[in-house]
């Protein structure tokens, strides 16, 4: 006879995962705080964004509760949920960051978001040319030799599988968990380029083949010019997006 917590087992394992209600709703609130529409000082409550949506308490409290875990409003009894400031967002945040890009924000995101990297990534890329593992450092040379195929060949969606993955792991790669912590945010922000169209229209062969000298770099042990190679790689960046127009890092 089959045991009753083996039946109960099976039949979690298949049940199908219980759908997101809320999430699109959550996305069109959270853009309304971020493009002003909602400003600071505004106050939701449960009921007006159920009578909004046309959803159930529940569903409006899920919402309620993401723009929680974002800092974007705080409950105050009797009052509703009040929206805050933005130096209390969750600015590192993919959700957030993709609000900033696709509103009024998008050119103080862009700028912020460069600058952050331009500050990290160098010294994360001469942490990884002395840390990283054997095998890191092999598949860092793979993505980065991947790109320019995938690029050329039109596979816009590779291109951003692999570059997402590349920076990701030379983030984690470069030992430090505070470094490796921004990965999330740095998949945020090339895909945010990606689907605002904030690549070039002939691809940018320099910038491929930085990162593959970034990657040797790091595969020979050589963490001053990995670093020099990933502010190159950054430094292109920054003028393309901020000066010229779009690059393609």
């Amino acid at each position: 006879m089959t045991k009753p917590e083996t039946r109960i087992q099976a039949k979690e394992e298949a049940a199908p995962p219980a759908p997101v209600l809320h999430a699109s709703h959550s996305d069109t609130l959270g853009q309304e705080v971020v493009d002003g529409v909602l400003p600071a000082g505004a106050v939701l409550t449960l009921e007006s964004i159920q009578e909004r949506f046309a959803v159930s308490r529940t569903v409006a409290r899920e919402v309620v509760h993401s723009l929680e875990s974002l800092n974007m409003v705080i409950s105050k009894r009797r009052v509703g949920m009040v929206v805050l400031p933005q130096r209390h967002w969750n600015l590192f945040d993919p959700n957030v960051i993709r609000w900033r890009l696709r509103g009024p924000q998008r050119e103080l995101q862009v700028r912020s978001l460069v600058e952050l990297r331009m500050a990290v990534e160098p010294m994360a890329a001469a942490s990884a040319a002395r840390r990283a593992s054997p095998e890191a450092r092999l598949r860092l040379v793979a993505l980065a030799q991947s790109l320019e195929p995938l690029l050329l060949a039109g596979d816009d969606q590779g291109f951003l599988e692999a570059d997402i993955e590349f920076h990701s792991l030379l983030l984690e790669s470069s030992g430090n968990e505070m470094f490796g912590a921004l990965t999330t945010a740095v998949a945020a922000i090339l895909a945010g380029r990606m689907d605002l169209g904030m690549v070039p229209d002939e691809p940018v062969i320099a910038a491929l083949s930085t990162h593959v000298a970034l990657a040797e770099a790091i595969m020979r042990d050589q963490p001053a010019r990995a670093e020099a190679a990933m502010s190159d790689l950054l430094v292109e960046l920054r003028t393309s997006l901020l000066e010229d127009g779009p690059s393609s890092v």
